[in-house]
């Protein structure tokens, strides 16, 4: 796949890898979020979306969120906000399994992706928060309210109030991250659980994901239509007919 120095894009079978590459920190200028933008963009519209693990170049940022030095007047700062709510927005809907592998610092922007990825694995040196209150900055609102989806409201207010970063331990225990592994072993861990999730009827699976990321702002009548159609995910698949027949009998064989 294409490459470029702020983002490498490596393809392996149903798996793509994509680093944040801008050392020291993986700062997210308008550049590489408007390629992160386009590269999940592209992988959602191909027939069969592969599973995206998300990382960042180096050991000690998997990104510090924000290139604060872009945040210098409106004309500049709105067409990367733009950018960087569709980003979310492409994470939130994108139809396959996305993975954050973390080591080191994920701050700002960059928490705002762990919250919006179906799993994350980080590192024992993993630091996240939400300094921007300190930095006269503020998240995107589409974050802010997944914080409180995914932390609750009095953890997403300690984190945004005051501004200060939290551990790994703490991370693990609020919901912001899945687990922790060992700074060597957090890309392949995460690799295993992106191909792992991939292997899953993938129909159903993104059946799933968008009940659970999207449905939060339907009325009934439309909950009602996504559940009516989501029926074709798993009514007319064979590869879903035979797991229901395998199901079966296996409880058949138990009575």
């Amino acid at each position: 796949m294409d490459n470029d120095d702020s983002l490498l894009v490596e393809r392996d079978l149903d798996i793509v890898t994509m680093t944040m590459n801008r050392p020291p920190a993986n700062a997210l200028n308008n550049g590489l979020v408007r390629r992160l933008l386009d590269a999940i963009r592209a992988l959602s519209a191909q027939a069969s979306p592969p599973g995206v693990v998300l990382t960042g170049g180096g050991e000690r940022f998997f990104s510090a969120g924000g290139d604060i030095k872009e945040v210098a007047g409106l004309e500049i700062s709105r067409p990367r906000m733009r950018d960087f709510h569709g980003l979310l927005c492409e994470m939130d809907r994108y139809p396959g399994p996305l993975v954050c592998a973390v080591r080191g610092y994920a701050v700002g922007g960059a928490l705002e992706f762990l919250l919006h990825a179906d799993y994350v694995v980080a590192d024992r040196a993993c630091m996240v928060g939400f300094p921007e209150i300190n930095h006269g900055l503020l998240p995107a609102a589409k974050g802010m309210r997944q914080a409180v989806r995914k932390l609750g409201l009095r953890e997403a207010q300690a984190l945004l109030y005051w501004g200060e970063l939290c551990d790994a331990r703490k991370a693990l225990e609020i919901g912001a991250i899945n687990e922790i592994a060992a700074g060597a072993d957090v890309m392949s861990r995460a690799v295993e659980v992106c191909r792992h999730l991939r292997g899953k009827d993938q129909k159903l699976f993104v059946a799933i994901k968008r009940s659970l990321n999207l449905t939060g702002q339907m009325d009934d009548a439309s909950l009602e239509a996504v559940t009516i159609e989501d029926l074709g995910a798993y009514l007319t698949e064979s590869s879903s007919a035979d797991a229901r027949a395998r199901f079966l009998s296996k409880n058949s064989r138990k009575t």
